[in-house]
């Protein structure tokens, strides 16, 4: 991912300096259990991990000639090292090493990017407390519907970045296994009793069964889990810029004083984060097409998987960390103008009570089919001539020979709308359940 869209923690965990240091705790890993098992000489662990240098300049020098990324990090190794370089990666092939550190960068990436969507469900929840009562349009088809509250709005996305954080601890726990069974996955040359005990120093499950890798179904899982808790972070974005326009104006994010909205217009307050998130989104459905493609490989494997992992993993954590960053700064700093959303909900003269004037019509004996067409007769005279929609409900004879005046006064309350709202709180889980 380019820098711009790098936090420089995430990005710190998924740096190739980070990379050869999991390589390093692999190799060590199954050293210890070596040496615990007696199979080598007791002080041969802390040896190597006291001598051993790791030198990425190095690394890729020798890469340059090999052709062979573990090849030379062996190479590197054995430079510092000296005897004790037999020692390492003795029974192992090169996926055993590349795809066990894999599943330790991805737990520890995982655990950063868990605290990051925990972080951006937390701002959703605490909007969510301070607006319960605040009442707002709501609208399907993007045309106002019936009352809701902008509590409700943001209950909405703290549920549903709970659920992300669900299937994101799902996915990252499936993908927390190792292997050290080497070429085809036989244990030819490492005992099961050996590979659990390396592994479990490490914080891993074993594959039970493998061929030569970890398999990829376990990867597309994380990917689709990624992808689809940024599309929560683009719904959430997207509703803000909807909110934002200039003929709605009922939220806007943050805008510091310093900050410049258009190089030409000096009136622009732009929701240019949101559209940054919207954005970021659409790349990580990619990267999650691109890990579903990455189950299938040749026999017991081949290498088609590996570059496109290069690209796919880090940038995925990265970018979904950076949209959980932008979004939860966006939600702790959002600009909510309650009188603009009150303003919005009165502007239709009415018209979100459409409904309740059907329903009452019904209830005093018309069929709901004449009920339906004298109610969408004002409530369209309103929509195309601005005629006013409870005056002309109240003037019709139609209505007053079946309705009582105060009647139809009750179906313009809008409280009963809000009356289980505290219910729907009693539901949610909120943040840390």
């Amino acid at each position: 991912m380019i820098p711009r869209y790098v936090r420089a923690e995430m990005g710190r965990l998924w740096s190739d300096a980070r990379r050869l240091e999991w390589w390093l705790d692999v190799e060590l890993a199954v050293i210890e259990a070596r040496e615990s098992a007696g199979e080598l000489p007791a002080g041969v662990s802390s040896r190597i991990r006291g001598t051993a240098r790791l030198s990425e300049p190095r690394l890729l020098e020798i890469e340059s000639e090999v052709h062979h990324d573990v090849i030379a990090f062996l190479s590197m190794l054995a430079e510092s090292l000296g005897d004790d370089a037999r020692h390492v990666h003795a029974g192992l092939t090169s996926s055993d090493l590349v795809d066990t550190a894999l599943a330790c960068q991805i737990g520890e990436a995982g655990r950063a990017l868990r605290v990051a969507v925990a972080g951006a469900q937390r701002a959703a929840w605490d909007l969510a407390a301070r607006h319960r009562a605040t009442p707002m349009v709501g609208r399907t088809h993007g045309i106002h519907a019936e009352p809701i509250t902008f509590g409700l709005k943001c209950l909405i996305w703290s549920e549903e970045l709970g659920r992300d954080l669900e299937r994101l601890d799902r996915s990252l726990a499936g993908c927390a296994v190792g292997k050290f069974s080497g070429a085809v996955g036989t244990l030819a040359h490492f005992s099961p009793a050996l590979e659990s005990a390396a592994l479990a120093r490490l914080g891993l499950g074993v594959e039970r069964v493998a061929n030569q890798v970890v398999q990829r179904d376990r990867h597309a899982a994380l990917l689709c889990a990624l992808a689809i808790a940024g599309g929560t972070f683009e719904k959430i974005a997207l509703e803000i810029r909807h909110l934002q326009r200039s003929e709605v104006r009922e939220a806007a994010e943050p805008f510091a004083a310093s900050q410049r909205g258009s190089s030409a217009m000096p009136h622009k307050r732009n929701p240019v984060r949101s559209e940054r998130v919207c954005g970021l989104a659409r790349l990580l459905r990619g990267y999650a097409q691109a890990a579903l493609e990455n189950q299938a490989l040749w026999h017991e494997r081949d290498i088609s998987h590996s570059s496109v992992e290069r690209v796919i993993l880090p940038d995925a954590f990265q970018t979904l960390d950076f949209m959980a960053g932008e979004i939860a700064a966006v939600l702790e700093g959002l600009r909510v103008d309650p009188a603009a959303m009150q303003r919005n909900l009165d502007a239709g003269g009415g018209l979100v009570v459409s409904q309740n004037v059907l329903m009452a019509l019904v209830k005093a004996g018309m069929t709901r089919d004449q009920a339906y067409r004298l109610v969408q007769e004002h409530a369209l005279a309103t929509l195309d001539r601005g005629a006013p929609f409870r005056a002309a409900l109240e003037s019709d004879p139609r209505v007053t020979a079946v309705l009582a005046k105060d009647r139809l006064a009750e179906c313009f309350d809008l409280a009963p709308f809000f009356r289980h709202i505290d219910a729907l709180y009693a539901r949610a889980t909120g943040p840390g359940s």
